[in-house]
């Protein structure tokens, strides 16, 4: 079975498509063909986005199913005009909220994702900068990190870093753990003085290997026994050292994230 899916919003579509994706993962029978509508902010945009689903409800014989964050009613009725099945991501939320607060919602457009809090904003940019400037160990003024990610070559620390950055304004620096630290199993000098900022990062031999071929094909970087050799090496020097650590093979980023934060008691709020 295949349905046709629309991500609709007045602003970036990434609350719709964040959202719409952990409900669609429940129905595991189920291909979804996805489309994002980004920005659908006046009448004229609107009418053309059902028009889209209208006419890909005609091709298929499915309905369409739209997962919609419009915060204007009236642009939500256009869409809705398509015959599609609308799934209004603030309706439960929406009039309770009124009968609490005892006001009414603005229907103001691109609302989420603005520069609302300018402070904020400039923290998490400060903090993506950081974590570029400090990717694998290519700086070491570690004295400014919020927590360092250690773990072998391609183990998921630069992109973890760059996420908790962008998106929480975490001051994330990453170590990669070479050969000769490996080999003594010793935590370099470097680290030591932030070993309570620690955490390491691991993942499954055969995944190593394979996002390593890509990088390098036919390496001896590449190779299952060097990969398990550094993984085996690097556990062992973790338990040494009493590094909290996780397995990322089938951890997504935003998971890592949050286990982190739990683990150094981190708290931030996204965006």
């Amino acid at each position: 079975m295949q349905r046709t899916v629309f991500f609709i919003s007045d602003s970036t579509g990434i609350t719709a498509e964040t959202i719409g994706n952990s409900i669609l993962a429940q129905f595991d029978g189920v291909q979804f063909d996805k489309h994002r509508l980004p920005f659908i902010d006046d009448a004229q945009k609107a009418e053309a986005a059902a028009l889209r689903i209208k006419t890909r409800y005609a091709q298929t014989g499915e309905k369409p199913i739209v997962v919609n964050t419009m915060a204007d009613r009236s642009l939500c009725e256009i869409v809705a005009s398509s015959g599609a099945l609308m799934l209004d991501v603030f309706a439960p939320f929406i009039g309770p909220l009124e009968d609490e607060l005892g006001a009414k919602r603005s229907g103001a457009v691109n609302r989420s994702h603005g520069l609302v809090d300018f402070e904020k904003y400039e923290a998490r940019i400060n903090a993506t900068n950081y974590a570029l400037s400090h990717d694998d160990g290519i700086d070491v003024d570690y004295g400014q990190a919020d927590l360092i990610l250690i773990g072998v070559s391609r183990s998921g620390k630069t992109p973890t870093c760059l996420y908790m950055a962008l998106h929480y304004g975490v001051s994330a620096a990453n170590y990669p753990l070479t050969d000769d630290d490996l080999d003594k199993l010793e935590l370099p000098a470097r680290l030591r003085p932030y070993k309570d900022r620690l955490f390491g990062l691991t993942i499954e031999p055969q995944r190593l290997a394979q996002i390593r071929e890509q990088r390098r094909a036919n390496s001896r970087y590449a190779t299952i026994q060097q990969c398990r050799w550094e993984l085996e090496q690097a556990e062992k020097l973790m338990r040494r050292e009493g590094i909290p650590s996780l397995n990322t093979t089938h951890v997504s980023i935003e998971e890592i994230a949050s286990k982190i934060f739990d683990r150094f008691g981190i708290e931030r709020t996204l965006f």
